[in-house]
């Protein structure tokens, strides 16, 4: 009961996250969104990737605004009705490409040196730590979905075919 409603809640709030944070890079001149939102959250975290991303995290927001935002209401709608054991394929695909993504994002927060950035970027263990603790859940929850998806029995039970 809990963990679906988990899943729903996470897709559900993804889709404002998405709109007026995460895809705002792609689109900077449209004036589409609150720019401001994105700035207020790029100095407080000190996250360069947002308001200057480098190519290939933009190829992560390609794929979160052309394959990702597709899914968050189809996923949302089947964990708030239950029991769609339809969703099983298309979260465990959603699920290990959102994992992989996160490792290289992850990755960079922890190891790059930022000092070169034109915007603030962390400069301590803990303004990385802090950085890291707004994208953790990103990866932790699609790994949830993804363990859930592979070991439920509520979504892995393979249907028996009566033979004639």
């Amino acid at each position: 009961f809990f963990i679906p409603r988990l899943f729903a809640l996470y897709f559900v709030s993804h889709v404002p996250i998405s709109l007026l944070i995460d895809l705002q890079p792609l689109l900077p001149a449209a004036g589409l969104y609150p720019r401001s939102l994105l700035e207020w959250y790029a100095v407080t975290f000190r996250d360069p990737m947002m308001m200057q991303p480098p190519e290939w995290f933009k190829a992560f927001m390609y794929c979160e605004a052309f394959l990702q935002m597709p899914f968050f209401p189809i996923a949302a709608y089947a964990f708030i009705k239950g029991g769609c054991k339809w969703i099983r394929t298309p979260a465990i695909i959603y699920s290990t490409h959102v994992a992989t993504s996160l490792v290289a994002i992850l990755a960079h927060i922890l190891f790059h040196d930022f000092s070169k950035s034109e915007h603030l970027g962390p400069r301590t263990q803990q303004e990385r730590l802090i950085l890291l603790s707004v994208y953790i859940p990103y990866l932790l929850i699609p790994l949830l979905i993804l363990f859930t998806m592979l070991y439920s029995p509520q979504y892995n039970q393979v249907e028996k075919r009566k033979r004639k």
